[in-house]
């Protein structure tokens, strides 16, 4: 029993940041960010930029509660404004009215914008937190590790083969997949504005 909730404890959190991140929808933003780099330069990119935002993925879900009870904020608060943010996003993935990130020539995009805010951004880093709260044995802390890991490397595959994926995809296999993680993210967002809700009228918050 307890390894089929590990599991699912494991499926959750890979599920609920790749929604949230979404490697296959970051491939156009990679793409145009690294236009006219050279190969080994857009390789190196992937690596920087996903090594950047995990990093402050595991920052969060070790120091986040801290850093919350230092500037006097609750984690339901947090959540709920999450929650918020994850619906604009999601409906700017439903109505296609998302804005690619411009690029400057003497500035690393790997670190800004793809490491952060695009791949760890608001979203991603609530919900670390907020699974990570569900952390109370070894295996809950290896299942969460786990889907952290295993998110961050689906996002270094989709942007290391970015160029085969798009080939294969087309823009109209981008879009659809962009509108049905716009779906799932705002059911997300409804989820855990919810909850915040009902743990401030708890009296958690």
């Amino acid at each position: 029993m307890s390894s089929v909730l590990t599991f699912s404890l494991l499926t959750e959190v890979f599920v609920t940041l790749f929604v949230i991140m979404d490697p296959v929808g970051t491939i156009p933003l990679f793409l145009s960010l690294t236009r006219g780099r050279s190969p080994a330069s857009v390789r190196r990119a992937a690596w920087q930029a996903v090594t950047v935002s995990f990093s402050v993925i595991v920052a969060f879900a070790f120091f986040g509660q801290q850093i919350l009870h230092y500037l006097g904020i609750s984690l339901p608060a947090l959540q709920c404004a999450g929650g918020l943010l994850l619906l604009l996003v999601a409906l700017e993935l439903l109505t296609g009215k998302e804005e690619a990130p411009t690029a400057a020539s003497d500035v690393n995009v790997a670190l800004v914008p793809l490491g952060t805010p695009l791949l760890a951004g608001p979203g991603a880093i609530v919900a670390t937190m907020v699974l990570s709260r569900r952390v109370d044995t070894v295996p809950d802390f290896v299942a969460v590790a786990a889907g952290v890991v295993l998110v961050h490397v689906s996002l270094w595959l989709a942007m290391r083969f970015s160029l085969p994926i798009l080939r294969l995809l087309r823009d109209g296999g981008v879009v659809l997949v962009s509108r049905i993680s716009g779906l799932l993210l705002s059911a997300i967002a409804v989820q855990l504005v919810a909850d915040a809700v009902r743990a401030f009228i708890g009296g958690e918050g």
